[in-house]
């Protein structure tokens, strides 16, 4: 089958489209209807008709964004008009909900007259907290967002413009340093005089570009003075005429240092890169088809080529979606009244400063595990990195505030609390263990120093003032391995293998002499990472301790019990995992320790869970589950989670609520616990959930992870005497910062 015809089959698909509306408030009862709608709303009606900033307050403009086209300059399709370009609009606004969390309407007006298009805009101003113009051909788009910016007091952005401008200007400002030359030194000449070139040209210049400096090429050659004044350029191309003379595209190019395309596909030769200057930048960014590929432009010369295009099968895409969602939620969040010009510096240089930071593990694997690492191959981030939310539309949004454009403000620290929140649940819980960890940072021993995701994470850990970490491994290797990286970190690096520790050997010997560990054997384990980061901690050399990333959980386990062993007054150690949903959070146990656990060891965990849950500021409601309601069926299987659940109920220490055994859907669901079971001893859903045994505990948050749609945060290792935990063979960098977030909160001794 086709790309087009999988494209048709996953339009059509019921319901047909892209989206939908879904509501944000409750609509299940009668009340909620009247809240909703009659009687109820007269109340905000009221209020916004007192003050029309109320509508912020009251309804959803403030997170609201008009896409709005005539389609008459669809990319690749041309003028096919109105409807026709709805698949498009409504691909536009999937985007802006997916990376930034931004509602959207997509509006297609059928208008040719350019005024009557302009009235109809600027008459939806009550309803949108921005408009997002696209798709509108050159030069009515220039004519028709001036005058939408001068009417209106919400911000007007024509992505088809400013998006390719502001993601390019980005990869200029990394390739113009990584060549070593000053944005106004460089010569610059731009295939196409179109919106999307004129608009970039530009921003080159507010970027540092001299305007002199650029040179302009439409179809019928450069854009002289001469042309200009023989009335053959229009208003806005003669912007950059120059008083040269006339020439065509390998004229204008010779000599330049960097080519930039926004026009068609194959229009560049090999001889013309061989004419630029010594290591050139060139933009092809025409669709599908880019000015010269990717290759050729690469062959055509022996020093280094820094090369961009549109397409996503090279490096360094050009892609508007690293752009306007992340833009539109800066502005909107300071209820901006524009997007100007220093806005979208400030958003080209977030951009750019990304791109030299550590690539996410899941960026990575979303690019086939490419090796993603600052230079002539990675001069942008990647569309998928969620981390381009987070630096992109606070500098925006600071951009607003300082240039006045801004009519609210943000606290730096909450407002990055509301960019996590809006990217799921987990991020949010887990911003509070990262802020807590920051506040007094603990020495954490890495157990394997060599990986590389050991390192990263360590690197993490240090620039971010989280923790103190210790890698245990070969030093060399490591600080080779962080070189490679391009880390700028200075790794505290303990070689088991490269010194005496005798002290060490004593201390595992003294513990193990009796369970059939000779000095000899200790002296031989001592070298094993995990051994030793194990007596590291026992000793208080560090505060806490992580290892398992590349062990089998169980053998990852066993140094920890041997050597720290679980805390005092605890009999079994247990692992919990805490589940995210978009309005939920739940924590599972035990999912990696406890194979067959009778009713005490169940209680114990339960009790585990439940002060972990307490960590993250979420008071637990247990429920032990089985696959019978409350004695339906009685076997020893139902038994030990329905005595489990009476042990915990009777004694005096435990002080939250907890139930069993019941079904899984019964512990989650309020109906069943009010209506069908209105005995239990939960009054609301539970959010402790302990499972009868680790086979199901484990197949139960896996089925979660993948197909249930959670976030899942741990193995938290619970009921150990020190802060320690089993990570993951196939965790990432991310997981491995937050399970040592979690470790240096535990060893900093107090509650969250």
């Amino acid at each position: 089958m086709s790309l087009e015809d999988d494209s048709l089959e996953y339009h059509a698909t019921d319901p047909p489209g892209k989206v939908e509306i879904t509501t944000t408030k409750p609509t299940n009862s009668q009340r909620e209807l009247s809240l909703a709608y009659s009687p109820g709303v007269a109340g905000p009606c009221r209020e916004i008709a007192d003050d029309p900033d109320a509508a912020y307050r009251y309804t959803g403009k403030g997170n609201l964004v008009g896409v709005v086209s005539d389609g008459s300059a669809v990319l690749g399709l041309g003028d096919i008009g109105p409807q026709a370009s709805k698949p498009v609009m409504e691909g536009k606004g999937v985007l802006f909900k997916r990376f930034a969390d931004i509602d959207v309407f997509d509006v297609e007006l059928d208008h040719d007259d350019l005024d009557t298009f302009v009235e109809s805009v600027a008459g939806m101003e009550p309803t949108f907290g921005g408009i997002n113009l696209e798709d509108i051909s050159a030069p009515d788009c220039f004519v028709i967002e001036e005058r939408l910016r001068e009417r209106m007091d919400i911000p007007v952005f024509h992505d088809d413009q400013h998006g390719t401008a502001i993601i390019s200007g980005a990869a200029l400002l990394n390739a113009a340093e990584l060549v070593g030359t000053d944005l106004g030194d460089l010569e610059v000449t731009f295939a196409g005089a179109g919106a999307a070139a004129l608009a970039t040209a530009r921003f080159y210049v507010s970027l540092g570009v001299r305007r002199e400096n650029v040179t302009m090429v439409d179809i019928d050659g450069i854009l002289t003075t001469e042309r200009a004044e023989a009335g053959d350029l229009d208003p806005y191309s003669r912007e950059f005429a120059r008083d040269v003379p006339e020439g065509d595209l390998a004229d204008a190019i010779a000599g330049a240092d960097v080519f930039v395309g926004l026009s068609a596909g194959g229009i560049v030769s090999q001889e013309m890169v061989r004419s630029m200057n010594e290591n050139p930048i060139v933009f092809a960014m025409a669709n599908p088809d880019p000015e010269i590929g990717y290759e050729a432009a690469k062959a055509a010369r022996e020093d280094t080529v820094i090369m961009a295009t549109g397409r996503s099968d090279y490096p360094n895409q050009v892609n508007n979606v690293l752009g306007f969602p992340f833009i539109f939620r800066g502005a909107l969040d300071v209820r901006a009244t524009e997007i100007n010009e220093a806005m979208k510096v400030a958003a080209a240089k977030a951009l750019a400063d990304l791109a030299k930071e550590d690539v996410p593990d899941a960026v990575r694997k979303a690019y086939g595990d490419q090796p993603l690492q600052f230079g002539p191959e990675y001069i942008i981030p990647k569309p998928m990195d969620p981390r381009v939310l987070f630096e992109l539309a606070p500098a925006v949004a600071q951009a607003a505030i300082d240039s006045g454009a801004a009519r609210t403000g943000i606290d730096p620290e909450s407002y990055e609390e509301e960019l996590e929140a809006r990217l799921g649940k987990s991020r949010e819980m887990m911003r509070i263990v990262l802020n807590k960890a920051k506040s007094d940072p603990k020495r954490i021993a890495l157990a394997e120093g060599g990986d590389e995701k050991i390192v990263r994470a360590a690197s993490q850990l240090a620039d971010r003032g989280i923790a103190e970490p210790v890698l245990i491994g070969n030093q060399s290797r490591i600080e080779r391995l962080a070189d490679d990286l391009g880390l700028e970190f200075d790794p505290e690096v303990v070689d088991p293998g490269a010194g005496e520790y005798e002290a060490y050997v004593e201390d595992l010997y003294q513990r193990r002499q009796r369970k059939g560990i000779t000095r000899t054997e200790a002296a031989d384990l001592i070298r094993d990472s995990s051994y030793f980061a194990s007596v590291m901690v026992d000793r208080g050399d560090a505060d806490a301790m992580l290892t398992g990333l590349t062990h089998n959980y169980p053998s990852a386990l066993r140094p920890i019990l041997q050597v720290i062993g679980t805390a005092e007054d605890v009999d079994y150690a247990a692992g919990v995992y805490m589940l995210t949903f978009k309005n939920r959070v739940v924590f599972l146990a035990d999912t990696t320790v406890n194979q067959d656990p009778d009713e005490e060891t169940l209680a114990e965990v339960t009790c585990h869970a439940a002060e972990i849950a307490r960590r993250f500021d979420v008071e637990p409601r247990a429920a032990l589950l089985s696959y019978s309601d409350f004695g339906s069926v009685n076997n020893e299987g139902t038994r030990k989670p329905r005595r489990a659940a009476r042990r915990l109920r009777t004694d005096p220490a435990v002080d939250f609520p907890v139930d069993g055994e019941m079904q899984a859907d019964t512990a989650v669901l309020e109906e069943m616990l009010e209506g069908t079971y209105e005995f239990a001893e939960l009054e609301s859903p539970a959010n402790v959930l302990v499972l009868p045994n680790l086979e199901a505990g484990n197949i139960a948050y896996k089925l979660l992870q993948r197909l249930g749609g959670a976030e899942a945060v741990g193995p938290m290792l619970a009921g150990m005497a020190e802060p320690v935990h089993v990570l993951q063979r196939d965790d990432e960098v991310k997981d491995i910062v937050n399970l040592a977030a979690i470790a240096v909160v535990e060893a900093q001794g107090t509650e969250l």
